[in-house]
């Protein structure tokens, strides 16, 4: 309530209902909060070049989460990565 005891104070279009002030939706403001994607800043990809990873092998073993993974070239030049 407002200082003389009335609803003067309460923003436009606001209405009191047993001391709670119910506002239009459209009437209230929020912050906006960031996303989970704009909060924590995700590093680029990085980039390497398959041979530099093989060297001369056509397969390499890679560790992810105790994991391995095969990442091996095909007979025809193409890329699998199996688990």
């Amino acid at each position: 309530m407002g200082p003389r005891g009335d609803d003067a104070s309460l923003p436009p279009r606001a209405v009191r209902k047993n001391s709670t002030v119910i506002m239009a939706a459209n009437q209230i403001k929020h912050n906006k909060t960031p996303s989970a994607n704009e909060a924590r800043q995700v590093p680029k990809a990085v980039r390497m070049r398959v041979s530099d990873l093989l060297a001369d092998a056509r397969e390499a073993i890679l560790e992810h989460n105790g994991q391995e993974y095969r990442l091996r070239i095909t007979a025809n030049g193409k890329l699998i990565l199996t688990k």
